[in-house]
């Protein structure tokens, strides 16, 4: 095989792989990456086994054939080398030879015969915007539990409809939901799918590398979930088994909200929470007429107290938190106002964009025993 491509295309699909690409493995044809010289294109391929990546790019192909190099390896140097073009041969003994300008070099690799094959992508079940399926996952991702134990937690529900997206993430601990209206063509029954944080983490960089108004093709066998954009296609591996029921969650109805302003509370927050204890993050809100207080109680470290105006006349509440939890869902939010909703102490909290946001995300938070 012999292949003569361009510096900049190679290292941008190469950066693409190194999310999928096995760091600590066993199998060592894992931390490869598969290189296929084909027609006018050159095929990239990554995978761990539970995610896989194919993407590609123009080159000019002297000899068609496959071979795989280590992917790190790989990436580190060609990002090293000046922005020309860069002539790749393979060697019968699977070493592969580089030469870029005055520079020659040669990277031992492996036979492309122990690579594992990837799934073929079925017919595609629904084309989705990138951008809204992206915005959904960082409204979720920091929700899902990194307990490994809990393997249904490790991962977000995926609910599609003929005419919304929904995602949902829990640890146990808190659960973010986010559903948006959006007509979801292919689709005509309900689809409901477990996928993986890795995944969903890929997702997103993948959504960063398309353009703007750009649309995914999804689809889904029985053990695969593929996400088609444009040239490049990501296969995750499903989670198995049965994803809480989550509308049992959801608070049917709260006593108390009010209105704050996202910035200002996540500012007091993370301020107040730098004297939290660290094991627990544990901070207490404390709700009165016209006030919201923020503040940590007395530790080794200290003590921090702040106070926030709002339109408040009910009685006086206080509950505590993870400072963590609400930092997080400020930090998603793009809405500048949030609501906060409470019952009393020993409820769960709840958190939502504010009166002006045309989607449903719910955030309930329970409460800590401090």
């Amino acid at each position: 095989m012999e292949f003569t491509v361009s510096k900049s295309d190679l290292v941008r699909e190469l950066s693409l792989s190194q999310g999928v690409v096995e760091k600590r493995t066993t199998i060592p044809i894992l931390s490869n990456v598969l290189l296929e010289a084909v027609g006018e294109r050159l095929v990239l391929t990554a995978t761990d086994l539970e995610l896989g990546i194919r993407s590609s790019c123009p080159a000019q192909v002297v000899k068609e054939g496959a071979g795989t190099i280590p992917a790190r390896r790989l990436l580190d140097y060609v990002r090293l080398l000046p922005d020309a073009d860069l002539t790749v041969k393979f060697q019968e003994n699977q070493w592969a030879g580089l030469i870029c300008g005055r520079s020659r070099t040669r990277i031992a690799g492996m036979s492309r015969e122990s690579f594992p094959e990837l799934p073929t992508m079925p017919e595609p079940l629904a084309e989705l915007p990138v951008a809204l399926l992206s915005s959904m996952i960082s409204q979720t991702i920091f929700a899902i539990s990194a307990e490994e134990s809990r393997f249904t937690l490790n991962g977000a529900l995926m609910a599609l409809k003929p005419d919304s997206v929904m995602l949902v993430a829990t640890d146990g601990h808190r659960m973010a939901m986010v559903e948006k209206q959006q007509e979801v063509s292919g689709i005509t029954n309900p689809y409901r799918a477990l996928l993986p944080k890795k995944a969903m983490s890929e997702i997103v960089k993948l959504a960063q590398e398309s353009h703007p108004g750009a649309v995914l093709r999804f689809a889904g066998d029985e053990n695969h979930l593929f996400f088609q954009f444009g040239d490049r296609l990501l296969i995750s591996r499903k989670l198995t088994g049965n994803f809480p029921d989550f509308e049992r969650v959801l608070p049917k109805e709260h006593a108390s909200h009010i209105t704050i302003k996202r910035d200002e509370l996540r500012a007091s927050i993370e301020r107040v929470s730098q004297f939290a204890d660290e094991r627990s993050r544990a901070i207490r809100l404390q709700v009165a007429p016209g006030e919201i207080r923020v503040y940590s109680s007395l530790s080794e470290t200290g003590e921090s107290e702040e106070s926030l105006s709002v339109t408040y006349d009910g009685p006086e509440v206080e509950i505590g938190f993870n400072a963590q939890y609400l930092v997080d869902f400020c930090r998603a939010v793009p809405e500048e106002d949030v609501r906060f909703y409470f019952k009393d102490g020993h409820c769960a909290g709840e958190l939502r964009p504010g009166a002006d946001a045309t989607y449903t995300y719910r955030y309930v938070v329970m409460p800590m025993r401090i």
